[in-house]
């Protein structure tokens, strides 16, 4: 099911001209600002982010989602989507897997196979927000934060099953989102709640591998809309920090209410060393799980501006999924859109920057951001995907490849109209 090569090697020949014209005026501009225009490129070949197995189908809404052909239905056809993505941008070898969804047979066998489709595993995914058939106790007033100590055990075990798992793929994190919650006032215990969160995961840290990492993910609402558990990025901190040194905090885009300072709090817990990774979409009200970059890429590129002045590392991942557009088209251009706002964020003049801020003017320092947001990088973008053997123009390619109308052909379509992301 991979793009032919040879298609590739086409399309990037037949444009090559225009980008050496384009790297080479882009590289001008960037000696103006002292900017080394080789080592910036050589960065953004580097950069990684990592693609959700659950990406690759047509996702949805609370209300509705609309089937689309081809959609994969086991783990092993969203790693065949996956490869292609990779194939052409060649910065999303990594695949984060989410159980039970992606439950295999045989796990060093799945592993085998990503590996020969240029992949690596990266974090496991744990679900405690759906009650799976055979469950012996529901998840309806929650999981790790729930009353019954027994109700608690069964997720607590879930998660560390999912450790094991993580481990015969060659995983090295836990990543968990907590549902739990409440929709009425007084319906549950602020401070109880919490605490039997934190109690039921630092049974879970004890379960990790030294080398692991716990990754908390906080949300301020839904499914639970009046209190969630983990609801915020302090409560994360906090959290985290009672959890010991493997426990670190997830920060979703969507996950904050509308307006609020996302780059502030990146800035925040990187400097404190609890920021252990990102999940990547955009949002225009709420958790709406659109493409990265599609609504606000100024934020985006603020994100990365702080993530790069601070010299902080840590995991990426895009974390979205809708109704209207071929997934991996979606995920083609988000990660090209990561990717921009990385390369932009390396523009910023820092001398500069710091001078304007610790001179108190706030135009210079907002000017100096923005002459690096303005900057079209899309010349380094397309050289870094050449010098590692993908596609110039990768969302041209897939469309040219036909790869929706081939796996069409091969997968029989799944008919699945309920509501849900994924």
């Amino acid at each position: 099911m991979q793009i032919d090569p040879d298609l590739i090697a086409t399309h990037n020949h037949t444009f090559a001209a225009n980008l050496e014209a384009d790297y080479d005026f882009l590289g001008s501009v960037c000696s103006r600002y002292n900017l080394d225009i080789a080592s910036i490129t050589q960065k953004v070949a580097a950069f990684q982010v990592v693609l959700p197995s659950w990406g690759v189908g047509t996702g949805g809404t609370r209300f509705g989602r609309f089937p689309m052909g081809g959609e994969p239905r086991t783990i092993l056809e969203k790693l065949e989507d996956c490869a292609v993505i990779n194939q052409l941008t060649r910065v999303t070898a990594g695949v984060s897997t989410h159980f039970p969804w992606d439950r295999w047979s045989d796990y060093s066998e799945l592993r085998g196979m990503a590996t020969s489709l240029g992949l690596h595993f990266d974090a496991v995914n744990s679900n405690t927000f759906q009650d799976q058939p055979g469950q012996p106790l529901s998840y309806k007033f929650g999981s790790l934060s729930h009353t019954d100590a027994a109700v608690r055990q069964q997720a607590i075990e879930h998660n560390l099953e999912c450790v094991s798992i993580g481990q015969q793929l060659g995983s090295r994190a836990l990543s968990v989102w907590l549902a739990d919650g409440s929709n009425f006032a007084g319906q549950s215990s602020f401070s109880g709640s919490f605490s039997r969160y934190i109690s039921s995961l630092k049974n879970v840290v004890a379960g990790l591998p030294a080398d692991w990492q716990l990754l908390i993910e906080h949300k301020c609402f839904e499914p639970a809309f009046y209190s969630t558990v983990l609801q915020d990025w302090g409560s994360s901190y906090i959290a985290a920090t009672e959890l010991g040194q493997q426990a670190l905090c997830l920060v979703d885009l969507g996950h904050h209410a509308p307006n609020v300072n996302v780059e502030q709090i990146v800035s925040r817990l990187a400097q404190f060393g609890k920021l252990g990774g990102f999940h990547f979409n955009d949002s225009k009200y709420g958790d709406d799980d659109l493409d990265a970059g599609s609504v606000n890429p100024f934020m985006l590129f603020l994100v990365f501006n702080e993530l790069v002045g601070s010299g902080t590392t840590c995991g990426y991942m895009l974390d979205q999924s809708h109704n209207v557009t071929d997934p991996i088209e979606s995920l083609i251009q988000s990660t090209i859109e990561l990717t921009r706002a990385y390369a932009q964020a390396l523009l910023v003049d820092r001398a500069a920057l710091h001078h304007a801020q610790e001179n108190n003017d706030p135009l210079l320092a907002l000017e100096t951001l923005k002459i690096a947001f303005r900057t079209d990088v899309s010349p380094i973008l397309a050289k870094a995907r050449l010098a590692a053997g993908g596609a110039q123009m990768p969302l041209e390619v897939y469309r040219a490849s036909q790869y929706r109308k081939a796996v069409t052909a091969a997968r029989p379509s799944q008919l699945r109209l309920g509501g849900g992301i994924v």
